[in-house]
């Protein structure tokens, strides 16, 4: 999937891709035979310890981690937002604190609002990434709000190319989102010009798809291998649990 092709998607939020992994409790067995504990290094904390994947994610924890996570999130979607509120806070201090697992963030983007979105969080590199990312799921209604305002469409109205980004970023408000959390404004700009950084992004959602069948968001991989039915924290934890977490 080019570029061009994630510019020409509706700017709609097609709500109908997310949450395609939805269902009942993961069919995942009996908990297994359960891994050890790694505590950070002194002065450290798994959580706040992220990497940029040669895959393109941005991964949280133990490099070493036995159970290795992956989601595909995308940034407008509503169930994404939910487990970011529901999930994170638990997996964080429950599996990822204790070395056990890692969590490696992949963005799945459907539309160029989407790739706003990520170009934006991914902008100030990996230390506030997470951060950035949160923040954004838990204003989501907000922003999209914004973006989808009467005000918005006429400002976006006949906004294409290299300009489409810049006007969604200032329509919906994530450009002032990120300078007030230390990302400059030039920085910004150069991260929503930046054509191989979409590029990359786009193919991404390309191997995801091909690869794993990645047909909604959120997704979850563990240990490379697509969790069924588990969009959700009360799906996707006894799936952890299973691989010994």
């Amino acid at each position: 999937m080019r570029i061009t092709t994630v510019l020409a998607l509706s700017l709609s939020i097609a709500l109908a891709a997310c949450g395609g992994s939805e269902g009942g409790n993961t069919s995942a067995g009996a908990d297994g035979p359960k891994v050890a504990a790694t505590p950070a290094p002194a002065g450290q904390d798994w959580t706040t310890t992220v990497v940029k994947t040669p895959e393109g994610g941005f991964r949280m924890g133990n490099p070493n981690a036995p159970i290795k996570l992956v989601e595909f999130g995308s940034m407008t979607c509503s169930h994404c937002a939910d487990f970011a509120t529901t999930g994170i806070p638990a997996l964080k201090r429950d599996y990822i604190a204790t070395g056990k697992v890692s969590l490696e963030y992949r963005n799945f983007v459907r539309d160029s609002f989407d790739l706003t979105a990520s170009l934006i969080a991914r902008c100030g590199g990996e230390a506030p990434f997470f951060a950035l990312t949160e923040q954004m799921f838990a204003t989501q209604a907000e922003w999209i709000g914004r973006a989808q305002s009467p005000e918005a469409e006429q400002a976006l109205r006949g906004a294409a190319g290299p300009a489409l980004l810049p006007a969604l970023a200032k329509a919906s408000g994530l450009d002032q989102f990120a300078r007030q959390r230390g990302v400059s404004a030039d920085k910004i700009a150069a991260c929503l010009k930046d054509q191989a950084e979409a590029e990359r992004l786009a193919k991404g959602v390309e191997t995801a798809s091909e690869k794993y069948n990645i047909t909604g968001t959120p997704s979850f991989l563990i240990n490379d291998e697509l969790v069924p039915n588990a969009a959700a924290w009360p799906q996707l934890e006894p799936a952890l649990k299973a691989a010994g977490a």
